[in-house]
């Protein structure tokens, strides 16, 4: 008999481009295997709309291994006493996984099956699946090693599996597991084959005015790609995307100037949030309490103790009074997605003008997105809330917002059907907008005047003698290594300490 190979599946539901996958067949008898875990789905960063996505990409996972006469094992429980019943039940020396950098709880339980594996001499073989690197001694170089990886061959589906014979539970309902009802109406549907059509949608047909595009959410769900959950749970590979946007930008340079149109561009700032979405991702390998600590200690204690509840009520029931933010709320709860320009406006408001904690938002929010990424999440969290130490200060304006974003009010009156009938001319009018339309709320806090108490509070704490040191090292070890950013950051501060240079920020979710 051939050695037992368990390949467990976690956030990589695909047999394309599969490194465990296809490495474990090389080497024996193959037991593919998920686990469904009830204290994972108890955190308080996930949701029901989540599990849905995630069970229907399991179902495709599914039938794609059974096409190729193999079966998903599915297991409920917690991960080392499943893998314990499976050593039990088949002798199996060696795991496969990807590697994954995501929640704490992730990063507890990875630690408890690595214990688990060190007792049973178990070999667990974890590949990378995206461009984030273990214990990396500095940033230098990872840019280089991130397009390395990119440009290696994808790994082909197996043909032939030899197979183990194993117990498989269903995959129970979102009531079994008792996670809380979530309706999402409008969440995109999991699985690789919608993932591919979005993908090839958007590089063929949707995306060339994908960078005028992407700020509105007027036409960013028509002009983003939507890849983002496909990605998150990998249905496709960040690999596949890579090199397909690659593909595409060399049929393009074939093309006739006056035939490639804006496509060039708007497929080289794709490309950008390709490696972005990695960089962000790194910083989380590298600092896992960014989850839950400010990267910039100078600013703990600034909002913990002043969290108005009633203010985090209207904001996650989209009932401020202010209708870009209310619009964008109920859009992301209805369909789960958003444009990073209303995610990055709805973390300000919160954060500033509501002056709510980062913390408290980013749970909430983090059960709205379909696509949730905790190392994108919370550094851009943290990032939109200025406790960073090493971005700029971005306060946005929800009227400004409104006005540029949404000028004729389509999108603000698709989701708060209070406002259908007023005149578009008065729809960012916070004055005279409650009279006109009285079931919508007032504004629950004075725009200009909380924006004001929120940079006096953040810009005092920037002015100290010890915030630039100690915004120095959050650079050193997170910041983007395409510029001597530190090197700037002390001799700008000096001039100005109010203002710090930008470490990159650009408009990033895909």
């Amino acid at each position: 008999m051939e050695e037992i190979h368990i390949v467990w599946f976690k956030r990589d539901l695909r047999l394309h481009d599969h490194a465990p996958l296809s490495e474990a067949v090389k080497r024996g008898r193959v037991l593919p295997l998920y686990i469904i875990e009830p204290d994972l789905w108890a955190q308080p960063d996930m949701s029901g709309r989540q599990y849905a996505f995630l069970v229907e990409c399991l179902e495709e996972l599914k039938f794609a291994l059974k096409q190729l006469g193999q079966n998903l094992t599915v297991r409920v429980g917690d991960a080392p006493t499943i893998l314990s019943e499976l050593h039990s039940e088949t002798g199996f020396k060696t795991l496969w996984s990807h590697q994954e950098t995501w929640n704490a709880w992730s990063f507890d339980r990875d630690k408890k099956v690595s214990n688990f594996c060190a007792i049973h001499h178990i070999r667990w073989i974890e590949p990378r699946q995206f461009g984030v690197i273990r214990k990396m001694p500095t940033r230098f170089g990872w840019a280089r090693q991130w397009d390395e990886q990119m440009a290696t061959p994808q790994r082909i589906i197996p043909t032939h599996f030899q197979t183990v014979a194993t117990e498989s539970h269903n995959i129970p309902s979102i009531e079994t597991l008792n996670i809380a009802a979530d309706p999402c109406p409008k969440r995109q549907h999991g699985g690789r084959a919608t993932g591919l059509k979005e993908l090839k949608s958007f590089l063929h047909a949707r995306g060339e005015y994908y960078q005028k595009k992407m700020s509105s959410p007027v036409s960013a769900y028509e002009s983003c790609s939507r890849i983002s959950p496909y990605v998150s749970f990998g249905a496709i590979s960040m690999k596949e995307v890579y090199q397909s946007t690659q593909n595409r930008i060399s049929d393009l340079r074939q093309m006739p100037k006056t035939d490639r149109g804006k496509w060039p561009g708007a497929m080289r700032a794709f490309l950008g949030r390709l490696h972005w979405h990695c960089h962000f991702i790194q910083k989380l390998e590298d600092q896992p309490d960014i989850e839950f600590q400010n990267m910039h200690r100078d600013y703990d204690g600034l909002r913990e103790d002043n969290f108005n509840i009633s203010f985090f009520n209207a904001y996650c029931n989209g009932r401020t009074g202010y209708p870009i933010v209310d619009a964008s709320m109920r859009a992301l709860r209805s369909t789960g997605w958003l444009n990073f320009r209303m995610r990055a406006m709805l973390v300000s408001f919160a954060s500033y003008h509501l002056w709510l904690h980062w913390r408290e938002t980013s749970l909430f929010l983090a059960r709205q997105f379909v696509d949730y990424e905790p190392g994108i999440h919370y550094c851009q969290h943290q990032m939109q809330s200025g406790v960073t130490g090493i971005n700029s200060i971005r306060i946005y304006s929800p009227v400004k917002q409104g006005m540029d974003q949404d000028p004729n009010g389509t999108f603000i009156k698709r989701w708060i059907p209070e406002l259908r009938d007023v005149n578009p001319e008065v729809l960012h009018r916070l004055d005279c907008l409650h009279d006109l339309a009285p079931a919508y709320p007032k504004p629950i806090v004075n725009e200009k005047t909380s924006r004001l108490a929120a940079a006096d509070k953040i810009y005092a704490i920037r002015s100290t003698s010890s915030h630039v040191e100690k915004a120095d090292i959050v650079l050193k070890k997170h910041g983007s290594r395409k510029s001597n950013v530190s090197q700037k950051l002390r001799k700008h501060t000096r001039k100005n300490k109010k203002s710090l240079p930008d470490e990159r920020q650009k408009e990033f979710p895909f």
